[in-house]
C-alpha cells in the first residue's frame, strides 16, 4: 500500500481513442500539466478487470460517455488488439509498487455518430478540443498516443 492509503497503481491501462466517422478526435488536456493534450488513459482498478470494462469505466469517468456493456455506444468499443509497453515517467513512479518501472497500455478505439460535449472531471482534465486526425496527433504529448491516433484511419474502416 503507498503512504496515503490507497492501492498501488496497476502497470497496465488503456488508451481509447474517441473519434466520429469523419476522423475528428476527442482530446483532452491534463490538469496537472497544462500543455499535456491526451486521449482517454487509465490503469485498471483490479488485476482481474477485463480490459473492455476498464476502457468503458475511464471513457465514462473523464468524459461522462457511456460506452459500457448495455449502452447504446458498446458496440463501438472496439479493441485494436494492439499494446504499447513504455517506461513510466520519473515523477509518476511513486503511484506503483516500489521496482515497478513499465506500464503496458492496450489500445481501443470509440466511434461516436458525432462531435458530443464531453463532461470533464476537473481535477483530472481542465479542457477538451476535437481534431482532424492528423492535427490531434500532432498535438498530444505522448508520442505513443500520437501513434495510436495516426492508426485511427487503419481502424475505422
Amino acid at each position: 500500500m503507498t503512504t496515503i492509503d490507497r492501492p498501488w497503481k496497476i502497470p497496465e491501462s488503456v488508451l481509447v481513442v474517441i473519434h466520429t466517422p469523419a476522423l475528428e478526435v476527442l482530446l483532452i488536456r491534463r490538469a496537472d500539466a497544462h500543455e499535456f493534450w491526451q486521449s482517454v488513459t487509465g490503469s485498471k482498478d483490479v488485476l482481474d478487470e477485463p480490459l473492455v470494462l476498464t476502457a468503458a469505466r475511464e471513457v465514462a469517468e473523464e468524459t461522462g460517455i457511456q460506452c459500457g456493456e448495455g449502452s447504446p455506444l458498446a458496440a463501438r468499443l472496439v479493441d485494436w488488439q494492439l499494446r504499447n509497453v513504455y517506461e513510466i515517467y520519473p515523477g509518476w513512479r511513486a503511484r506503483y509498487e516500489p521496482g515497478i518501472t513499465h506500464n503496458t497500455e492496450h489500445l481501443f478505439g470509440l466511434c461516436v455518430p458525432e462531435r458530443v460535449v464531453p463532461t470533464l472531471h476537473p481535477r483530472e482534465h481542465t479542457a477538451w478540443k476535437w481534431l482532424p486526425y492528423r492535427e490531434a496527433a500532432d498535438a498530444c504529448f505522448s508520442p505513443s498516443n500520437a501513434e495510436a491516433i495516426l492508426l485511427l484511419p487503419e481502424f475505422a474502416r
